[in-house]
């Protein structure tokens, strides 16, 4: 199971390495060529010295114009290590493996993707021996996918709004947007991205609404993330948690609760009916429509 953003920020590249082509190619307008094969690679660039050094991810990408090598780096906030250790990754996987490496530094801080863009110089000031210039992913140019056909048409793209800006302003939009795309998705690549985007919310209410709005779909329930809601559940007891979440949910997307809402919903002991409630809070509009006439 996925325990910290850091491992999410690049793991979700393992799961969809074509998401690493499109970032690539959309969000950075990098003429990337499209790769027809792609391949994890080892992560270990330890050489016989005793310093270890190792990746994040690593994936080689086989295109009509060659072989690259693509290093995945999640960084949570400057470390000024990583100036010397970058230029070295890409020179040993240079001398290595003879094919062109290209470094991807992904970060939920505005603060941190300005310090990584900068290149790095190494020789003579003016005249640098080396220069390395990361390409960075973060929420300045992560695109904030927040309508429901747009996250539809890219869900992992979409997976890694959330995780981007899941701190900010549009984190309720984009979760509900995601939510609602992880429905035209397989089970287990939906419940995947589930753990990634959770891993990522680093905001207790932001990530509460993520694991209401996950439990409302009630289809991942196999996944380990599941286990811990399911927990939770108990805890409260299943039919006070399953009302409690429908109030929250429409309380996290702004909705007001007049109390005669709130007492009906809470005094329901239909486990079938605070279902089909906390699935209409996703898209009510008043908290009146969670009892909408016709849809009973």
């Amino acid at each position: 199971m996925v325990g910290s953003s850091h491992e999410a920020l690049h793991r979700i590249f393992q799961k969809d390495p074509a998401l690493l082509t499109r970032a690539l190619q959309q969000v950075l307008d990098v003429p990337f060529p499209e790769p027809y094969d792609f391949a994890g690679m080892n992560v270990d660039l330890t050489e016989i010295e005793p310093a270890e050094r190792r990746v994040d991810t690593l994936l080689r990408a086989e295109t009509d114009e060659g072989s690259y090598l693509l290093v995945v780096e999640s960084q949570g906030k400057p470390d000024e290590r990583k100036r010397g250790s970058w230029p070295y990754y890409l020179s040993y996987l240079y001398e290595k493996y003879r094919c062109e490496p290209v470094l991807i530094v992904v970060t939920q801080s505005s603060a941190t993707a300005r310090w990584a863009s900068q290149p790095i110089h190494l020789g003579v000031r003016g005249r640098p021996s080396m220069t390395v210039r990361p390409f960075v992913l973060g929420p300045d140019n992560v695109p904030v996918i927040a309508t429901e056909r747009e996250a539809r048409q890219d869900p992992p793209l979409a997976a890694l709004s959330a995780m981007t800006h899941g701190r900010g302003r549009h984190a309720p939009a984009i979760l509900e947007a995601l939510a609602a795309a992880l429905r035209t998705i397989d089970r287990d690549s939906a419940a995947v991205l589930v753990q990634f985007v959770d891993s990522c919310l680093a905001d207790d209410q932001v990530r509460q609404m993520w694991r209401d709005l996950m439990t409302a779909m009630q289809y991942f329930w196999r996944h380990p993330l599941a286990q811990e809601v399911r927990e939770e559940g108990r805890e409260e007891g299943r039919i006070q948690a399953q009302a409690k979440m429908t109030l929250d949910i429409l309380e996290w997307r702004g909705i007001q609760v007049p109390d005669a809402v709130r007492e009906r919903v809470e005094s329901c002991t239909d486990s079938g009916q605070l279902t089909v409630w906390a699935e209409r809070a996703v898209h009510a509009a008043t908290a009146d429509d969670l009892f909408e006439a016709g849809r009973e």
